[in-house]
């Protein structure tokens, strides 16, 4: 799996079993030699629609895989044309294209998945004419790298931070799997004891929103809040515990999370943007937040969200929720459409 998303991210095919036979499958976003040319191109459901195929509706999760063939088949360049929605504006008209049988939906449906692990583009050009060298991947490397059993503690240490300058006790938990270069991290709040449900949190990473300050969205004043709210039940005799993953994006990554905001500058929402991309709007790992509870003993929690899907997939996992704490703060000119957009369409518990 590491050397599958390693070979996406430096532009080189893969190697696949696609009904019974081998084929190869080039990511059209990363790759380098420009006299490539295929027939089909492996795209999803949501970026198909973007382009008003007639004949994919077959396909009806957005994410599920698409197989499109042209009449003049691609270049490397007309590829990216129809993977990129940055180039819509420069290349409006695409087609006619037609989406073909899929006979290794489930295959390809974990070769999408891999691109947006490696935040690339999730859209190859199929059979190119490279097959030189290509790094054979699996869906079964993909089932074996998204086991939340394979995560454990690295290490932990004393964390003194400024929401708790009154309280000596902090600690942060780093989590880690010997595949997976992302380092999730849990952060103590307060003296963590049996037989105490702790107010939890559960963080995805937002480098605009957590660091930079962005306006865009509220994650920033989220976590912001959340650790003081946390620091309030320690001075109380509780305790608090905050939970930071490693799924920038919503688990689409940096890259694809800054082209989804050029895309909502042209008046798209988030969700609209995510589907232009070809990618979900959903797409995090909440079952590795159950792990790291579970290996930090944690069983029963009330949980800070306005996300009911954060409480059914912790639930699932087998974390009592015992309680679920509302975590809404007040939205600014930048973020009301984004929060409308959570509340609207994501079903966030927002007034």
């Amino acid at each position: 799996m590491a050397q599958a998303v390693d070979a996406l991210r430096h532009g080189w095919p893969l190697s696949v079993q696609a009904g019974g036979e081998a084929l190869v499958l080039q990511p059209i976003e990363t790759a380098a030699t420009e006299g490539l040319a295929a027939g089909r191109l492996l795209i999803s459901a949501a970026r198909a629609a973007t382009l008003k195929l007639t004949n994919q509706r077959e396909a009806a999760a957005p994410y599920a895989p698409v197989l499109i063939h042209g009449a003049d088949g691609f270049t490397l360049s007309s590829a990216l044309a129809v993977a990129d929605p940055a180039l819509d504006l420069a290349n409006p008209l695409k087609g006619p294209f037609r989406a073909d049988p899929l006979d290794w939906s489930a295959t390809a449906q974990a070769v999408l998945e891999l691109a947006r692990i490696a935040g690339i583009l999730p859209a190859f050009m199929v059979a190119p004419d490279n097959a030189d060298e290509a790094q054979y991947f699996s869906p079964a490397d993909m089932d074996a790298w998204s086991d939340p059993n394979q995560l454990s503690i690295a290490t932990r240490a004393r964390l003194p931070i400024a929401a708790t300058d009154n309280i000596a006790e902090s600690e942060i938990v780093v989590f880690r799997k010997l595949d997976d270069m992302r380092e999730h991290c849990a952060l103590i709040i307060g003296k963590q004891m049996s037989g105490t449900t702790p107010l939890v949190r559960l963080h995805s990473e937002c480098l605009t929103g957590d660091i930079l300050g962005s306006l865009k969205c509220d994650c920033g004043p989220q976590l912001d809040a959340a650790l003081h709210q946390m620091a309030a039940e320690a001075e109380k005799g509780g305790y608090g515990v905050l939970l930071y993953m490693r799924q920038e994006g919503r688990g689409i990554g940096l890259v694809n999370k800054m082209r989804a905001y050029r895309l909502q500058d042209q008046g798209f929402d988030t969700v609209e943007a995510n589907e232009r991309l070809g990618l979900p709007d959903e797409s995090r790992d909440f079952a590795t937040a159950a792990r790291m509870l579970d290996l930090l003993g944690i069983g029963d929690i009330r949980l800070m969200t306005n996300n009911p899907r954060k409480v059914t997939a912790l639930s699932d996992e087998g974390i009592t929720v015992a309680q679920r704490v509302a975590h809404q703060l007040p939205e600014n000119p930048h973020n009301a459409r984004y929060l409308a957009t959570k509340r609207d369409k994501a079903g966030h518990l927002l007034d």
